[in-house]
């Protein structure tokens, strides 16, 4: 069963006086505890397909769905309380409040769902991204792979059904990126969490089930060959 689809997507964008197609009737199916990674050089449409995927803009034409609901059809406060309750973003930056602890950083989704016992559910997702020991401390205090822990635990701590991540492993050496890249897969191993990852990391993609490729705002067919990291054989 299809928890994310997108029909025939199309967005565009003003820069100045030019109208820029940054997704041009885009179609994307993703099922349940399914993993599709997007790739594509810079412009090509994929951080923006990852906005529409999570409700934080809408398309121009086409539709957006998420588990059977038209994205379109909700007000801008129904859009954010989805975001909320079933769907955890990873940004490439972290996005981690400076003054806020690791723990607070981590509840705060849940204090604005205005939901009760948020310690234990902190503390338990803490304990699964392997940074418990370090709730107290602020994110000036942590590495780069700490931040992403941190930030993968506050998309993960209201138990969303869609994680959609955003170059995660883009600001991370590789022995950390691919630290990053195990927890991830383990959400959709072990949780069953539906993961879409934006990368330009071919080995980050290959870990997925699948690979989407943009070109130019448009879902462009690759041959296997091509598409398979250098040096791997088939």
């Amino acid at each position: 069963m299809a928890l994310l689809e997108l029909q025939r997507v199309v967005k565009h964008y003003r820069r100045g006086a030019e109208d820029v197609v940054a997704l041009d009737g885009v179609d994307l199916r993703v099922d349940e505890a399914e993993a599709v990674a997007l790739v594509g050089p810079s412009g090509s449409g994929k951080s923006t397909l990852l906005h529409l995927a999570g409700g934080l803009d809408v398309p121009d034409a086409g539709a957006v769905h998420v588990d059977g609901t038209d994205l379109a059809g909700l007000s801008v406060a129904e859009r954010a309380r989805l975001r909320r309750r079933d769907i955890g973003f990873v940004f490439q930056f972290f996005h981690l409040i400076p003054s806020l602890t690791v723990a607070e950083n981590v509840e705060l989704p849940l204090l604005l769902d205005r939901r009760r016992q948020r310690s234990a559910a902190v503390d338990a997702v803490l304990e699964r991204v392997g940074i418990a020991h370090r709730a107290a401390h602020r994110p000036a205090e942590l590495s780069g792979g700490e931040m992403q822990r941190a930030a993968i635990a506050r998309a993960l701590v209201s138990q969303p059904r869609l994680v959609l991540a955003d170059e995660p492993t883009g600001n991370l050496d590789s022995a950390t990126g691919r630290a990053v890249l195990d927890l991830l897969s383990s959400l959709v191993d072990d949780a069953g969490t539906t993961l879409v990852m934006v990368t330009h990391d071919e080995a980050a993609a290959a870990r997925t089930g699948r690979v989407v490729r943009l070109l130019d705002g448009r879902r462009v067919d690759v041959p296997a060959s091509v598409a398979r990291p250098a040096g791997e054989t088939a």
